[in-house]
């Protein structure tokens, strides 16, 4: 299944509210899949520096991606396809 990078810019974000966001991410996906949407959310990297954070999800179209994080009230600036090049651990 294809991934799709979220970039998003936060400004003024605390880590409790990156967290939050993190959280509602999860389980938003969650409840798209268990209705027949099938997203996973697998993991962020945040940038303090820049105020930026990068999040993968899995979804067959980016288009759901896009549902997933309107319904969970996550702000982003882009959803583009991406390669998860995360090794494999046996």
């Amino acid at each position: 299944m294809p991934v799709y990078m979220v970039e998003r810019d936060l400004p003024g974000i605390t880590m409790e509210q990156l967290a939050a966001a993190q959280k509602a991410a999860i389980d938003t996906g969650k409840q798209f899949t268990a209705a027949g949407k099938n997203v996973r959310y697998i993991r962020s990297t945040y940038i303090p520096g820049e105020s930026r954070c990068l999040c993968l999800f899995e979804a067959p179209n980016s288009e759901l991606v896009k549902e997933v994080n309107e319904a969970a009230k996550i702000p982003f600036t882009r959803i583009v396809e991406a390669a998860d090049l995360t090794p494999k651990t046996d």
